[in-house]
Parts: structure tokens; sequence; C-alpha cells
């Protein structure tokens, strides 16, 4: 290479002076015309321009092809080493949210319009309230007859048992016969079962009339409505109209595997993570209270029920995910900005000696606040870049700062 730019500038020197005369109108004037024909000339002239322009651009691009040799650095970065961190222990689940017990209220009359309901979806009712109301007139009516059959009944026994009693105090006289007197008290006592009778068909027709009003069984949440407003019901009973949720009390159905249930106990807490936005999703604490005692022999789960507290805002219906504390243990964390998703499989860019940077594929575990557990692929004393680790290729030149730069 040296030869070729020393030949390049021989060259220049000699043959300056003659080609320096090569105009468009000179050529017949130039030192290389002497001994030559025209095309010649031409031919040794355009030749020696050529060469001129080769050397001239060799020698400019040295500088640049060592200037691109060069090592450049690609993105400035922070680095950080791996920490020893305390971790809990868990146990993941998913599982439905359902009443703890729910209650069926239904009504107890048949042939009536519904006049009035009172509750709707999501109202807290204690127990005895009323839920509605059926219209209550005709059974009203029913009423006030069972109310006059029965004075009805008791002016007769009244006058029966007067009867009875004079027919009594002359028995021995022989004014009355034996069998008059016998008739006199069984009149008497066909008087007071009619009133017994009376009573019982008012207590009936009163308790019709509560059956119009349909109340709460226990304190809860309504959870289903299905009565409106003039629905008649029907011949047969137990038509329901509203589902309560005893106490408004609500608890998680997890569904764990058989080999995690001897981790389990009653009482330990759960952390639950409802439905809600990314990153906004409403957590809450429960408490296991019992363990299934069965296994689904074809999905080979087992039920956890979980308690949850009253006021929280899970509702019955909602899928959620959660997690059982089990305990801690020590492991090796970095910051969740160094893991880099290539693939589909997590890795971190490790600093090597000469600020460059290496690919290496981890597998990673828990979360800890802002930082995440690596279980494999992280070396001993390992540097792994943080800000700016989601711009690197592996081989990447780069400048190390500190975080407050």
């Amino acid at each position: 290479m040296k030869q070729d730019f020393s030949l390049c500038t021989d060259w220049q020197k000699h043959s300056h002076g003659e080609i320096s005369g090569l105009g468009v109108g000179a050529i017949g004037r130039s030192p290389l015309r002497r001994g030559a024909s025209g095309p010649a000339s031409l031919a040794l002239a355009v030749l020696a321009l050529l060469t001129l322009a080769a050397c001239s651009g060799g020698q400019s691009d040295a500088p640049k092809n060592a200037a691109s040799a060069a090592p450049r650095a690609a993105l400035t970065i922070t680095v950080a080493k791996p920490e020893r961190r305390t971790l809990a222990q868990e146990i993941a689940a998913n599982g439905n949210i359902a009443a703890w017990q729910e209650a069926s209220v239904g009504a107890d009359v048949q042939g009536l319009r519904i006049a009035q309901i009172n509750v709707n979806v999501g109202d807290a009712v204690r127990q005895g309230q009323v839920l509605a109301t059926f219209d209550a007139a005709s059974v009203r009516q029913d009423q006030a007859q069972a109310e006059a059959a029965l004075a009805e009944a008791e002016a007769a026994l009244v006058d029966a048992a007067g009867n009875a009693a004079r027919a009594r105090s002359v028995a021995g006289s022989g004014a009355l016969s034996e069998q008059q007197i016998a008739q006199y008290q069984t009149a008497e006592q066909a008087a007071r079962a009619r009133v017994q009778a009376a009573h019982a068909q008012l207590a009936a027709q009163r308790l019709r009339v509560s059956h119009t009003e349909v109340r709460a069984p226990q304190a809860g949440i309504i959870s289903a409505r299905s009565a409106t407003v003039g629905q008649v019901a029907g011949p047969g009973p137990g038509m329901e109209l509203f589902r309560l949720v005893l106490h408004g009390r609500l608890e998680w159905r997890a569904e764990l595997m058989a080999e995690d249930l001897p981790r389990i106990r009653p009482g330990q807490s759960v952390r639950i993570e409802l439905p809600g936005p990314p990153g906004a999703a409403p957590v809450v604490q429960g408490k296991v209270r019992q363990i299934a005692s069965t296994v689904d022999p074809r999905t080979r789960y087992a039920i956890v029920y979980v308690d949850l507290p009253s006021n929280s805002p899970a509702r019955a219906g909602m899928f959620a995910s959660g997690r059982f504390a089990t305990g801690q243990s020590q492991a090796w964390t970095v910051p969740q900005q160094a893991i880099v998703m290539r693939d589909g499989y997590p890795h971190v860019m490790l600093l090597e000696p000469g600020d460059a940077v290496r690919t290496a594929r981890v597998r990673t575990g828990r979360l800890a606040g802002e930082r995440i557990e690596v279980l494999e692929g992280l070396p001993e004393n390992a540097q792994v870049a943080v800000r700016g680790a989601a711009f690197l290729s592996d081989g990447d030149h780069v400048r190390v700062v500190k975080d407050s730069e």
C-alpha cells in the first residue's frame, strides 16, 4: 500500500507540468503531443487525469477508514449489581367470588297482584324489612268474614252454654229427661268447637294478610330481583321475587392444585386482586376459612374458601386472582427496568470489559416492588444495564454514568 502511494506521488511530480497544459485548446502545444498522433495524445492525457484522481481518492479515504474502525459509544446507561432480598413465598390461584350464603325470597300468596316494591338490587336490608307489598283488599275481606263468623260462633256458644247450665241445674228434679240434658250439653260442646274453628279460620286469614308483605328473612344485600309492579303471584307456591346475600358476606373460591394444599391452613392471609384498570386494580385482604375435603377428579383442583371483608369492593360473580402467603426466602433481585423481553423471553444486558454489553437470557420469579427475582442465568458479580437497557443490542459499546447524572 505504501509503494502504491509513493508511485502516485512520483507520477504527480513528473506529470504535473505536462497535464497542467492539457486544456481543450492546448492539447497541440502539450509536450505529450511530441512524436505522437492526435488520438494517441488525447488517450495519454485522459489516462493521466484518471491516475491523479485515483491517487488523490485513496489518500482521502484513509482517514475515513481509520475513523470508522474506532469503537463508538452507542448509548449512555446506568448499571446495577444484583441484590440479595428477603421475598415472600406465595401460591398463586384464580377463582370466582360468590355469596357465602344466599337466600331466595318468594311469595307465599296466590292470585294477588304486586302493588309496591321497596328495594332494588344492591340495597342493604335488615331482618324483617318489607321488600314488596301485594294488593291485600280481597284478603282483608276474607279476614273480615272470618271475624264475623267468630263473633257468631261465640254468641252461639253463650246461648248453648246457658241452656246446658240450666239443664244441669234441674237434672235431679225430673223436669227434664236425661236425654234432653245430654242434648243441651252436646250443643254446648258443639258451639265451643265452632268457636275454635272460627278462631283458626281467622288466624289463617290474618296470616294471608301478613303474607301480602314480603319481608327479609335475615339481614343482607339484595343480589337479584325478579318482582315487578303489577305481577300476579302464580298458582304454584314459592315464586321467587328476590335473592338475598345473607349479611352481605362474600367469599373467594380459589382453585388450587392438589400438591399446594398441604401448605394452606385455615386463618392464612390471602392477597386478592379484583378486576380493575391496569395498574390500579383494587386489592383486598382475605383469610382462609375452609379447605374442600375433595379434589375434582376432572380438573385435579380443590376449592379453598376465603372470607372477604364486608366493606370490600368485591361483588358476587367477579373472577379474581390471589396469592396465599406461605413464608419467606432469600433471592437475588435486579431492577425491573433491567429486564428486556426478546423473542418472548426475559433477558438482561451484562456489562463486559471494554464497556461493551452482552445479552444473557434469564429466568425470573417473584416481584418485590420495583425489583424482580432472577432464578437462573445471572452470573456472579454481574453488572446489568438498567436505564437504557431496552435500546441496546448484543455487542454495543456504552458509556456508564451514575443514576444522578
